[in-house]
């Protein structure tokens, strides 16, 4: 069996207590014990990591991941080749789990299969990659599209049907419908609504008999309320929700999850303007004036105690691939959480989102071992998570996507091949 024992590190585990001192035993897969001190842990057979004082805490969770954007002109999905296409995908996918991201939530794939090909080949352990739950392609009513040529049309109930059990024969584990407008395009403002409730009704109704989950694009009034009528799982933004609408988001908390992205309407404000979207376009269009409403729907939110999640629809140029961490600090500096709870954001309540709230996102005995190894200590400092060069070593499942080499205090198997020579 394949043990290691991570000694001398500050154990943050996720569940609301202060970090301490201590050690964790993995053996296989899944955390076997977690004890305070150093030395109570027995060391014979494992491989010893001496985290020397470092942070050691459960992986992080982005719950609205776009695998297959391609950190340029969104336009470009259209045409550019499955080939290409597939390659782009693997290597964002390793370049979430080389941040120390071990969960990523699908939001979209840009073509058909790619996000659940990609899945499937993380699974087999072909390529590296986080644990991912794999999207289809967008499905719109017509007029409702975001993104030319990778949107899935469905105008009226029978068609909404047909597309939404297409999708689900590729092998996703959920659906995402787009159904309200996006101010970048120029032409469906943030607050219009493209679908009737009848239609996403229809896509819940077919979703959930095949056991599939549903989210939304949803930023208009309506389109959340819809949302939570309907019975979707997972609503994205919420930007423009009203008392109505979060009276119902509260009554439904412990069924529905919220991922609003905010690190979009941040960077489309005061990073876009290197890519020819200047600073006033972008106030023009609305985005200051969503961003304001926004964070106080958000703060709202975590007063009432709604599942909120990071999550910043990476992928777009001026929100690239390794910059996902950057939710994590707009939490704490714009929705007021504190530094612990965005990391519970980041970690226990992925978990629960992935449905395995006893064995994913926290650092506790039975739970699989997804752990990042960070030098310094996020609860002073959480912008740390952004520097490629704090995470000293990331884990899977028990097996070192990155190992901390010069933390090895002893190697059973250089250990055996050591007295094998002698």
């Amino acid at each position: 069996m394949s043990t290691i024992l991570f000694t001398n590190v500050n154990i943050l585990d996720s569940t609301g207590a202060q970090p301490f001192l201590g050690e964790v035993l993995i053996v296989e897969e899944r955390i076997a014990e977690v004890r305070p001190g150093t030395g109570n842990l027995p060391r014979e057979g494992a491989q010893v990591i001496d985290g020397r004082g470092q942070t050691l805490m459960s992986g992080l969770c982005d719950a609205h991941t776009h695998f297959t954007w391609n950190d340029g002109d969104l336009n470009g999905l259209e045409t550019m080749q499955v080939e290409e296409h597939l390659l782009h995908t693997v290597q964002s996918a390793k370049a979430y789990i080389d941040y120390g991201y071990t969960m990523c939530f699908g939001a979209a794939s840009a073509k058909k299969r790619l996000d659940v090909v990609v899945r499937n080949a993380i699974n087999a352990g072909d390529i590296p990659g986080p644990r991912y739950l794999a999207n289809g392609q967008e499905v719109a009513t017509t007029a409702g599209d975001l993104v030319p040529g990778i949107t899935q049309i469905a105008d009226g109930v029978e068609e909404m049907r047909k597309v939404v059990r297409e999708t689900i024969g590729l092998g996703v584990d959920q659906i995402k419908l787009s159904i309200s407008g996006e101010e970048i395009t120029g032409s469906k403002a943030a607050t219009d609504t493209y679908i009737t409730e009848e239609e996403l009704q229809v896509a819940v109704d077919e979703a959930h008999r095949r056991h599939v989950r549903v989210c939304t694009h949803a930023r208009s009034r309506d389109s959340v309320i819809i949302s939570l009528k309907t019975g979707v799982d997972m609503i994205y933004h919420a930007s423009y929700i009203d008392d109505e609408g979060m009276d119902m988001l509260e009554a439904a908390k412990d069924r529905v999850f919220v991922a609003p992205a905010i690190n979009w309407l941040v960077a489309t404000l005061h990073d876009a303007e290197a890519f020819g979207y200047s600073h006033e376009a972008a106030e023009q269009a609305g985005y200051a004036r969503e961003l304001d409403i926004a964070v106080k729907a958000i703060r709202e939110m975590r007063r009432r105690g709604i599942r909120v999640l990071p999550g910043g629809d990476y992928g777009f140029a001026w929100t690239p691939r390794g910059t996902y961490a950057r939710d994590l600090d707009h939490f704490v500096k714009l929705f007021g959480y504190t530094e612990m709870e965005a990391i519970i954001a980041a970690t226990a309540l992925g978990g629960e989102l992935f449905q395995k709230p006893n064995e994913l996102g926290k650092v506790l005995p039975g739970f699989y071992a997804d752990l990042i190894l960070v030098d310094g200590n996020p609860l002073e400092d959480i912008t740390i998570l952004q520097d490629l060069t704090k995470l000293t070593a990331v884990m899977k499942n028990g097996e070192f996507h990155r190992e901390p080499v010069d933390h090895v205090v002893s190697n059973p198997e250089t250990a055996d091949l050591a007295m094998s020579r002698n």
